[in-house]
C-alpha cells in the first residue's frame, strides 16, 4: 500500500463522540511509553501527524487520522503510566474500551508492545481482546535497539509470554521503518476483503 494522504480529523474525550460511520479504523493501543505515535507518522510518512512527546501519557484522547480518504487510523489512550491518578486511568481506559467494544468501524487493534520490556497490563490487554474475539496484531517496537538475533528471541519470548503465535507478532521500528511495509499490507489486505 502506498500511503497518498494522510491528515487529522478529530479527538474525543467522552464515550458518546465515538464516531460511528462504517469507515474502516485500525487502532493502535499500547503502554503510555511504547511508541504508538511515532509508529502512526513513521507509518503514514509524516514527522507530526500525531503528536509524540518524552512525557508519557500524552494521549488522553481517541485520536482520528484519515488516510487516503479511505480508512483511518485511530490513536488510543496510553495505558499504565503511573504517574496519572487512578481516577484519570480509570476515564482513559473506559474510553479506551468503549472504543474498541462499540465501534462499528473498528477492523484490528495493533497492540504495541516494547520488544525490550512487556508486561501484565501487555497481557491483560491481550487477554481483553481474545475473549471479546477482536482482530489483532502485535507489534514489537524498539526493534532498531536490539540485534537481528536478539530481536528474533525476544519475539519467541515475547509469543510464549503472551500467549500468542510468532506470527501474530511484527518487529517494528519508528526509527528504521522496520514492520512498517508488512502493517501497511496487512492493512491493504483487510482493506480488499471488505470491498473496498
Amino acid at each position: 500500500m502506498k500511503i497518498k494522504s494522510a491528515r487529522y480529523l478529530t479527538s474525543v474525550t467522552e464515550k458518546d463522540k465515538i464516531l460511528q460511520d462504517g469507515v474502516p479504523e485500525f487502532a493502535f493501543v499500547g503502554r503510555s511509553n511504547v511508541g504508538k505515535s511515532s509508529l502512526i507518522n513513521k507509518l503514514v510518512g509524516q514527522k507530526r501527524l500525531a503528536k509524540t512527546s518524552s512525557t508519557p501519557g500524552l494521549t488522553k484522547m481517541v485520536n482520528y487520522f484519515v488516510i487516503n480518504e479511505t480508512f483511518r487510523l485511530v490513536d488510543l489512550p496510553g495505558y499504565g503510566y503511573a504517574k496519572v491518578g487512578k481516577g484519570q486511568q480509570d476515564i482513559w481506559a473506559g474510553l479506551m474500551g468503549e472504543y474498541i467494544l462499540s465501534s462499528s468501524s473498528l477492523q484490528t487493534v495493533f497492540v504495541l508492545v516494547d520488544i525490550r520490556n512487556f508486561s501484565q497490563l501487555d497481557r491483560d490487554m491481550l487477554k481483553f481482546l481474545i475473549y471479546y474475539q477482536i482482530p489483532f496484531m502485535v507489534l514489537a517496537t524498539k526493534c532498531d535497539k536490539l540485534s537481528k538475533a536478539r530481536v528474533n528471541a525476544q519475539i519467541k519470548t515475547l509469543a510464549g509470554e503472551l500467549g500468542v503465535r510468532e506470527e501474530f507478532i511484527v518487529p517494528t521500528s519508528a526509527e528504521s521503518g522496520q514492520g512498517c511495509e508488512r502493517v501497511l499490507d496487512y492493512i491493504d489486505q483487510k482493506l480488499e476483503t471488505r470491498g473496498q
